[in-house]
């Protein structure tokens, strides 16, 4: 039975195949040598057979591995003991790093050191896994605990618009003024944005006796030249016609103060002369007997305007009606009047011209600065005689003496001049540009559009 001894006597055959079946990694022996014991029956052969399960259960409970290693089997057994270690790192890593923050400072302090996981909760935080609960979580909320805001969260003083006494009912008066304040802002805007609406005073045509078709009409219009002047500046005009509220076909509750409360101002046009009837003297020349029913018209539309204190001007005859408005008279006809003064109209018309100058101080003076004199037109016959109660002088005549302008001193913008701006343009270079004197309109009118 020499096949069933063992190499070594001292060890028998079970214990070495224990030994080696134990430990992994171990080559084993051929299956055929061990079935061929099994099956001669011998007791040796029963023995070891009997003792081989103590002796496997001995070596699996053993930490070390058996000292009978292959070269190749010991690497394997390294690195599954590191793999181990390195988990059990890992979840030792994971379970201080959920405890850290439980931690007291206090006794971190007393330590003298940091503890191992929160020096790496710190120097790592995005090593905690993603799945973990945070410090605290499933605690009893403690609702008698006091809260206040940081120091600097809250502003230092008060809001401006909180005052020490302040009610509610104070800041909510407050905040319907500052909305009533925005409404009347915007209003306003709306209003001094709007396109100015200029009022001209109607030329009247009367019918004539006897006549038939247009000619035997009442006509009311206005000269293109004025209407394009006062336009030049993107302004709307508006022609006002007389007004019969006892209209023959057509009765009507318009007033004239109608289109002094929408309109923004009035432009007097020159045409036929004034009435001696509108300054109480009697006519000298028969020749010459005015228009007493325009006369009644525009004194009407005049005076509502300046009652609504919008701005007014005058043009050749509207300079002489504004002087007869305020108690002034005129010379009915320079020529016969005053016989010592130049020429202030012929057949040239709007081409006939002269010199004018600005007294000191006047406001013309000041709307044209630099220059005393100027060059106009003259298309006049009348002129301002005694000088109307509250009017100023604004230019002269430079030969005789005549008063080519005025100003009423008791509103913002009241002025006739004798001449006709809209001319100047076409009339050639060396006449006075009028251009701030319309201006100088327009601005008052917006001014005093409210």
């Amino acid at each position: 039975m020499s096949e069933n001894k063992s190499d070594n006597p001292e060890v028998p055959d079970g214990a070495s195949h224990a030994s080696d079946a134990g430990s992994p990694g171990v080559s084993h022996p051929p299956a055929s040598a061990s079935s061929s014991g099994a099956s001669t029956g011998s007791p040796s052969a029963t023995a070891s057979a009997s003792g081989r399960e103590p002796v496997q259960r001995a070596s699996s409970d053993a930490p070390e591995p058996a000292p009978t290693m292959t070269p190749g089997g010991s690497s394997q057994v390294a690195e599954a003991a590191q793999a181990r270690d390195e988990a059990a790192r890992a979840v030792a890593q994971q379970e201080a790093a959920a405890r850290a923050p439980e931690i007291p400072v206090s006794e971190t302090a007393e330590a003298g050191k940091t503890t191992p996981a929160t020096a790496d909760a710190a120097k790592a935080p995005d090593t905690v896994p993603a799945g973990a609960a945070p410090a605290g979580f499933g605690q009893a909320p403690d609702f008698g605990a006091q809260n206040p805001p940081p120091p600097n969260a809250l502003p230092p003083n008060p809001p401006r618009y909180l005052r020490p006494n302040d009610s509610a009912w104070a800041v909510f008066g407050r905040i319907l003024a500052a909305r009533a304040r925005q409404m009347f802002d915007r209003a306003g805007q709306r209003i001094t944005q709007r396109t100015l609406r200029i009022g001209v005073s109607a030329r009247l045509f009367h019918p004539e006796a006897g006549a038939k078709g247009l000619r035997g009409k009442t006509l009311q219009y206005l000269e293109e030249s004025i209407a394009h002047w006062v336009m030049s500046r993107d302004v709307i005009v508006f022609m006002i016609p007389t007004v019969g509220h006892q209209g023959m076909l057509h009765p009507s509750n318009i007033r004239l103060r109608d289109y002094a409360k929408h309109l923004d101002g009035l432009l007097l046009q020159g045409g036929a002369d004034v009435s001696p009837q509108s300054y109480a003297e009697p006519g000298a020349h028969a020749e010459w007997p005015g228009d007493r029913v325009r006369d009644m018209y525009e004194l009407e539309l005049l005076h509502e305007f300046i009652e609504s204190g919008k701005p007014v001007l005058g043009v050749c005859r509207g300079c002489q009606l504004i002087n007869v408005a305020f108690g002034g008279t005129l010379y009915q006809d320079i020529a016969t009047d005053v016989p010592t003064a130049g020429v202030h109209v012929s057949e040239h018309y709007d081409q006939h011209r002269h010199a004018i100058t600005f007294p000191e101080g006047s406001t013309l003076a000041s709307m044209f600065p630099g220059r005393r004199e100027a060059i106009v037109n003259s298309i006049h016959h009348q002129a301002v005689k005694n000088v109307g109660r509250d009017l100023t002088v604004e230019a002269v005549s430079a030969g005789d003496g005549l008063i080519e302008a005025v100003r009423y001193r008791r509103a913002p913008f009241v002025v006739g001049v004798q001449w006709h701006p809209e001319f100047h343009r076409a009339g050639g270079p060396e006449l006075l540009d009028c251009t701030p004197l319309l201006d100088s309109f327009l601005r008052s009118a917006r001014e005093t559009r409210f």
